[in-house]
């Protein structure tokens, strides 16, 4: 099917009716059949109340009072929540009301009973809006008179019937284990899913064949080749000649196809320093809502496969707007001025012509951090840029500035990095833009993406003030408040450790003030992790519409006031990993090459529209209605949903294959003694952690034969019943490894028979003093 039922109910203006013939063409359905199905999924439409005919061949929206839309999640033991985007209250959904939606699908979702107390309100799927999975990485069953194909994902409650036909290769069904099946119908009613076997997978086929399974796993193995489609010349008209200017390419990744990324170049000022962020100019390239618009769209994201990328854009665009030392190219610049102690000062965009002078690898950051102050001869590696090397240097301290008004600011700093494994890659660097999570890492001097990633945050919460002070529409990354309940769970396992607790004047911690408690103890690992499932994921919103733009009540503005937070972004600078990114710069170049600058073309007085505080001096629209249609164009209800979507998906794939590659490296120790430490308790036994790797495993509460253990919540531990012996968060234990499961992520552990927990040798020893004392 060419649709999807989110396609129709985005295309159906919100005001207004729509032509089904029109709705035709939009989707470019050639064919009868596919007609017939659209004409079907409007009849479907109709009967659920989301949509009405208005008269012969034409559609309009009918709006709903209760009906929301959400990203169903499951667990593998059977319970279903609706995850809403417009920080309302997830909602239960039991089995008898989810209406054959698997986990991960778009939903809309109608509320039958609201929430009380801490529980949440339940829901009943009224309609499945976007499937997540159309392939399924699969176990096959064979019966005497069907084959049955059983996900692997445990999330997904359902079995797949698998039909003999031409699609199937017999051979492929008598022999193989794991299989992709292809979807070809999904439930319905009491019917179930029926599908075929495109091929059998395998894990003995080396690091392609991980990456194959990976990718079949997380849908992302299906390559749609990009149009045919031209590309815009950027204009010249109003750029800025920045070609003499000495900037800085800093690149880690050093993959097949990575991603073009930013330059930069500072400079210090007798107040501070000048900062000149480099983005490349890839939005002017593109025609918005064209054929290769669209296929960027749909694609969303850049995935690292470790040692080559997917890429978001095709090979074409990334030739034409990639820096290259040397070379002269376009960009979208910001030139952002920082006092000493790292406050911004002023800021202005530009349209730039730029030539980078030198690149930097993380093998040049270390031999300049390994070279002695004083050192007269030169590392060889470091010759190509021993012109530059100064403002290396000053490029490191201005991104320090901005990192240390960060913490001021109370951004929450964590110390937990990806493990440095050979496997993986160029996924052992850190990402430019943090993943755009909530909380942040140390800058590591000796990582290229560390140093970049500081002043890509600041260049995107820079943007997110500007758009609002001139109301321009855009995405802005938020998050919810850390939940008070997750924040005290963290603060009593902390007590549990004895680590004194420093609280705010409502008698509770917050969570930089848990992070400064424990910075320094030897729990600080396990406890910042812990303080990681408190933290919610930011997600895209969407601010400042038009007045004729499309939007719905969970989109509209959010931001009308100048109570700006500070971590607030609105990502632009990473237009070659983002599709959301790629959309704010369309706003900007467009701010830049189209907004006018004076109330009339008549006025003599112009201002820089792209210029800090600039927006109590403006009192004209900025835009004509064309290019404000041709912007709204972009921001359409379904903008948000999908590219949240599929941000959710690109960071499941990564962390996917993390875990994939921790697994491959305990299989070499199955059967050896391991040293680790407890990072997390539960009732059914207890998580180790085992460097270097990081790989977690379960020791389950059943292998401990020495006593009956009891899980204490409170204190975050198992107790055994006669010995009292415990085992709790931070415990180094000493384990063997008994089993790997690659395709599930799961490592089975059991305790090594000589091993106590070392804070239970020390209770011991009290005891005995003790007893000696009072004998």
């Amino acid at each position: 099917m060419k649709f999807t039922v989110e396609n129709i109910l985005d295309l159906v203006p919100e005001q207004g009716t729509l032509e089904t013939k029109k709705l035709e063409k939009i989707l470019k359905l050639t064919k009868k059949e596919q007609r017939e199905q659209l004409n079907l999924a409007i009849s479907a439409l109709g009967k659920i109340g989301l949509i009405q005919e208005v008269q012969s061949g034409e559609i309009s929206k009918f709006k709903h009072e209760g009906i929301i839309e959400a990203r169903l999640r499951c667990s593998s033991k059977g319970y279903c929540f609706a995850l809403r985007e417009d920080d309302g209250d997830d909602i239960y959904i039991r089995d008898h009301n989810l209406n054959n939606a698997w986990n991960g699908d778009r939903v809309l979702v109608r509320i039958n009973r609201e929430g009380i107390r801490r529980r949440s309100p339940e829901g009943a799927v009224q309609c499945i809006l976007e499937r997540n999975s159309t392939t399924l990485v699969c176990m096959l069953e064979k019966t005497d008179d069907k084959i049955i194909a059983n996900p692997l994902d445990e999330r997904i409650n359902a079995v797949i019937n698998i039909e003999e036909s031409n699609n199937n290769d017999s051979s492929i069904i008598q022999q193989a284990k794991i299989v992709e099946v292809k979807i070809d119908l999904y439930p319905v009613g009491q019917y179930p899913a029926k599908g075929h076997v495109v091929r059998p997978l395998t894990l003995d086929a080396g690091k392609n064949g991980d990456l194959d399974i990976l990718l079949t796993k997380s849908n992302l193995n299906q390559e749609v080749n990009p149009p045919r489609s031209s590309l815009k010349t950027p204009s010249q008209k109003k750029r800025v000649d920045l070609t003499n200017q000495p900037s800085l390419l800093l690149r880690s990744w050093q993959g097949k196809d990575a991603p073009p990324l930013s330059a930069i170049y500072v400079e210090p000022q007798a107040a501070g320093v000048r900062l000149w962020l480099h983005a490349p100019a890839i939005s002017e390239r593109l025609t918005v809502r064209n054929s290769l618009d669209n296929w960027l769209r749909e694609k969303g994201e850049s995935h690292c496969l470790t040692d080559e990328w997917k890429p978001l854009l095709n090979k074409t665009l990334t030739k034409q707007s990639e820096f290259q030392v040397g070379e002269q190219n376009e960009s979208v610049s910001l030139r952002v001025d920082i006092s000493p102690t790292g406050n911004i000062e002023d800021w202005e965009f530009y349209l730039a012509n730029v030539k980078p002078v030198a690149l930097i690898t993380p093998e040049m950051l270390t031999a300049l951090s390994e070279r002695k102050p004083k050192a007269r001869t030169l590392p060889a590696i470091l010759k190509p840029i021993k012109d530059h090397i100064d403002t290396v240097k000053t490029t490191i301290f201005a991104a320090s500035l901005i990192k240390k008004r960060e913490e001021s600011i109370g951004l929450i700093q964590l110390e937990l990095p990806i493990p440095k494994l050979e496997y993986l890659g160029d996924l052992n660097w850190q990402n430019p833009d943090t993943n755009n999570q909530e909380w942040i890492l140390p800058i590591d001097e000796t990582d290229p993406n560390s140093i970049l990633s500081v002043f890509t945050r600041e260049a995107n919460r820079i943007w997110a003030k500007h758009l609002q002070d001139i109301n321009l529409p855009g995405l802005v990354l938020e998050s919810q408040p850390i939940d008070t309940n997750s924040i005290n769970d963290v603060a009593k396992s902390a007590i549990s450790l004895e680590i004194p607790l420093s609280l705010n004047d409502e008698g509770n911690p917050t969570a930089q003030e848990l992070v400064n408690s424990f910075k320094d103890t030897n729990y600080k690992r396990v406890l910042q992790q812990q303080l990681t499932y408190c933290i919610h994921e930011p997600v895209l919103k969407q601010i400042n519409c038009f007045a004729d733009s499309v939007t719905n009540d969970s989109v509209s503005s959010i931001l009308q006031s100048n109570n700006i937070v500070f971590n607030q972004q609105a990502p632009w600078v990473n237009a070659s990993l983002h599709y959301s990114d790629l959309m704010n710069q369309q706003v900007i170049t467009f701010l830049l090459n189209d907004g006018k600058s004076s109330p009339t073309t008549r006025s003599k007085s112009k201002i820089s529209l792209a210029k800090m505080g600039i927006g109590k001096s403006i009192s004209w629209n900025l835009f004509s209605s064309s290019i404000q249609h041709t912007i709204n164009n972009l921001f359409t209800v379904s903008t948000c949903s999908k590219q949240n979507n599929l941000r959710r998906k690109a960071k499941n794939f990564k962390n996917e294959l993390i875990s994939f590659a921790q697994a491959r490296t305990l299989e070499s120790e199955i059967g050896k003694e391991l040293e680790g430490t407890i990072s997390g308790i539960q009732s059914y036994g207890f998580f180790v952690e085992l460097p270097p790797s990081e790989a977690e495993g379960l020791v389950h509460v059943s292998s401990l034969a020495d006593d009956w253990y009891e899980y204490r919540s409170r204190q975050n531990k198992l107790v055994g019943r006669k010995s009292r012996k415990t085992y709790q968060l931070g415990d180094i234990v000493k384990t063997r490894v008994l089993k790997v499961d690659l395709l599930r992520n799961q490592v089975d552990l059991e305790l090594s028979t000589e091993d106590t927990p070392q804070k239970q040798l020390d209770n011991e020893k009290n005891n005995e003093a003790h007893q000696t004392i009072k004998e």
